[in-house]
């Protein structure tokens, strides 16, 4: 099976819904930013009822902006979840403060806790477990917390090339599962090659790791976005799939749907009902209504929009 899938989107759009992946993106989430949610006009002529909307954070943005995109998704009916990153909030004063807002301006009480991609720290966290230790986000009432995992490792928290610090965070993050009132899960990067996705989600079962996993999907894009993102985030045996791809000029400028690699996980999920992975994720890497409009056609009344 391709890893990658080139086809065109008419004839995708016309052909029938694949009951197992229907299934499969049942209750799936998407990510927005700030200044991509400002193009869209309204959410619920894209997204299903009761769809998890996180908000990423990059370095830079003012936490108002955040807050007043978390404010207008959730009033449109959606629950946000927005980006904590340990290491662009200065101290626990500041963590508060941005709970405050986020809970009192749009009624936030979940969360996605993790390290950001920023080398240096603006104040004292470095880690999305620092976070986690303050206590706040229990203190606050927060019924989710989820936390970031690495299908292909992270060489940000491992330059060695090795899993051996992931592995670490991820045993203190299951015993942290153990005491807090939040449900907890793993919010994953993005990959394209089913196999080792599925060879990674085993692994941590085997190692007594049992918290659900929300597999990063990344939606419909050209290939040379895709190239970008992955050399950004560090994903490493997928952008070297997506730079053999490129070497077809026939196929540079034609887009990638993720249709194999969700197709192959739903098949396994099928077969195997109590794997771990429980969720799709999508970064919309060619934008949210491209990603949604593959969702729509593929995923029938799991993807259905509010609007529809």
């Amino acid at each position: 099976m391709a890893l990658l899938n080139f086809k065109n989107r008419d004839a995708a759009a016309k052909a029938p819904v694949n009951p197992t992946v229907e299934a499969f993106l049942q209750g799936y989430s998407i990510e927005v930013m700030p200044r991509t949610a400002e193009k869209v006009e309204d959410f619920r002529a894209l997204l299903p009822e009761g769809t998890r909307v996180y908000i990423a954070h990059i370095e830079g943005t003012p936490i108002e902006d955040m807050v007043k995109t978390a404010k207008r998704i959730a009033a449109e009916g959606y629950p946000v979840m927005p980006h904590f990153p340990a290491r662009i909030i200065k101290d626990a004063a500041t963590l508060e403060s941005w709970i405050s807002m986020y809970q009192g301006e749009a009624g936030v009480e979940q969360a996605l806790l993790l390290a950001g991609g920023v080398a240096q720290p603006h104040g004292d966290f470095d880690s999305s477990m620092q976070l986690m230790e303050t206590g706040l986000f229990d203190k606050a009432g927060f019924k989710k917390l989820h936390v970031a995992g690495h299908p292909e490792g992270n060489k940000d928290i491992d330059p060695d090339g090795s899993t051996k610090n992931v592995e670490d965070a991820l045993r203190w993050k299951q015993k942290f599962n153990e005491t807090t009132d939040a449900e907890m899960a793993l919010a994953t990067q993005f990959a394209f090659d089913a196999k080792p996705i599925i060879a990674w989600a085993d692994s941590l079962k085997e190692a007594g790791i049992d918290l659900p996993i929300h597999i990063g999907i990344a939606g419909p894009a050209k290939l040379q976005t895709l190239i970008k993102f992955a050399i950004a985030c560090g994903v490493g045996p997928s952008l070297k799939v997506l730079q053999k791809r490129a070497m077809d000029v026939s196929k540079l400028l034609l887009p990638y749907e993720p249709t194999d690699v969700v197709t192959e996980l739903a098949n396994h999920k099928a077969a195997n009902p109590d794997f771990n992975i429980t969720n799709v994720h999508f970064f919309p890497l060619g934008g949210i209504k491209t990603n949604a409009n593959w969702a729509i056609n593929n995923g029938g009344a799991s993807a259905k929009p509010v609007n529809s």
